[in-house]
């Protein structure tokens, strides 16, 4: 496992001109990002459990400059899900949101799952990226939840980052590893004692009342740390759901493959409606003059593309936009904010000649199902064992010790009082 690498250039720029929010709402304190039009539904960004609001900078970046409004936020402390689910719709009536578009990854999806269940009138869509439905793997592979809030920093760290591949990877694949555990280390105990309480806390997705056609599955096909079974779940539970497979891209796919992640994020943002407003983005002209000709046809293209669904009423979106700024006085204007420009130079002109030439399937078959999951059962293990092995050796060794120095000391007394 690589450490201590420098922060990635466009990662310093985006730091740069993006401003990060944070907000109290209840006991909750709230780290999120938010930029692009504030007219246009927002696409929500949920990590997982590794994962915090920044490793969702490649997507603000990118789309923003579409004119798409992009809101990437921290899983907040949290212990159970009917928690979650009261958090983050108090989090949305704070900046002013109402119908959103959820994109989440592993456990960020799962969450993502159940507020479309238990809120289903405010969530329009969904993508879910190598995500589940059910925690009970995940519970029966911790039996030391119970005690998970009394368990020190370092040791949720560790085995947090022993579910993350250590071995040799291609270059991207290897950038994105590095980053999200820089980011690891940017989270506090009560951080990580809560996210593992969520993926190990008993619960599972019910049905959705949210058509199959408004979800959008999007998969690594190598290595990753949900396994192979959990994820054909989830395909079976949504067999309507639009299918977005990628070859290669390890955990973290929009870090490390996020020319094809924003594709397929732009793919399922015009067919359930959602019009971005690139008159909007600063730098561009309102007529969209400087835009490639087939950013022009993408405008035409979304009338064809949108769903004739009463959900997907323009009208109805500008009537959910708010009305001024948010009440963060951090948060500035669209006016007032600057372009972002995309995390390569010919990254704009692969996407928009993609979106020009493919259709909304954009697939490949996946890997053998028994080599994946002999994979995930070799990594738990070692992750298991490992922990063990440290909380033997942290905790019962120096018990051990005190005992025996204690009865050694007894045992001169006893043996001069005789």
């Amino acid at each position: 496992m690589k450490g201590g690498s420098s922060a990635p250039g466009d990662y310093i720029y985006f730091k740069s001109q993006v401003p990060l929010h944070k907000i109290p709402i209840g006991l909750k304190q709230w780290r999120y990002y938010d930029f692009g039009p504030k007219v246009v539904p927002p696409l929500i960004c949920l990590p997982g459990t590794a994962g915090t609001a920044d490793v969702f900078y490649k997507q603000i970046m990118s789309l923003s400059t579409r004119g798409y409004r992009v809101i990437a936020v921290d899983i907040p402390r949290v212990w159970n899900h009917h928690e979650w689910v009261q958090a983050f719709e108090k989090f949305l009536d704070a900046i002013d949101v109402h119908h959103i578009h959820l994109f989440g990854s592993s456990l960020g999806g799962f969450l993502a799952q159940l507020f479309a269940q238990h809120r289903p009138r405010r969530v329009r869509s969904l993508i879910l990226s190598n995500t589940f439905l059910e925690t009970q793997r995940f519970s029966a592979a911790m039996p030391w939840v119970p005690i998970v809030c009394w368990t020190p920093s370092f040791l949720l760290k560790r085995y947090v980052l022993t579910g993350i591949p250590n071995g040799p990877h291609e270059p991207f694949i290897a950038d994105s590893v590095d980053f999200v555990v820089s980011q690891v280390e940017t989270l506090s105990r009560d951080d990580l004692a809560s996210r593992l309480t969520l993926t190990a806390d008993a619960a599972s997705v019910g049905p959705l009342l949210l058509s199959d056609s408004f979800i959008t599955l999007m998969d690594t096909n190598d290595y990753c740390a949900t396994p192979q079974q959990l994820k054909d779940q989830v395909s079976e539970r949504y067999p309507g759901a639009r299918r977005a497979y990628l070859k290669t891209g390890g955990e973290y796919p929009f870090l490390s493959r996020p020319d094809e992640v924003n594709l397929h994020l732009q793919l399922h943002l015009r067919r359930v409606g959602v019009e971005a407003r690139p008159d909007l983005v600063p730098g561009i002209p309102k007529d969209g003059s400087s835009g490639s000709s087939s950013e022009q046809n993408d405008k035409k293209d979304d009338t064809d593309d949108a769903p004739n669904n009463e959900h997907n009423d323009g009208r109805e979106y500008a009537d959910d936009a708010p009305n001024g700024d948010m009440t963060n006085s951090e948060n500035p204007s669209t006016e007032g904010q600057p372009p972002l420009v995309p995390e390569s130079t010919h990254s704009g002109d692969f996407v928009n000649q993609l979106l020009g030439a493919i259709g909304d399937d954009f697939s490949a078959p996946p890997l053998p199902r028994a080599y994946l999951e002999k994979q995930q059962h070799i990594f738990a293990t070692k992750a298991l064992l490992h922990f063990m092995l440290e909380f033997l050796i942290l905790y019962l060794l120096p018990l051990y010790l005190v005992r025996v120095y204690i009865n050694r000391k007894y045992s001169l007394k006893l043996g001069q009082s005789v």
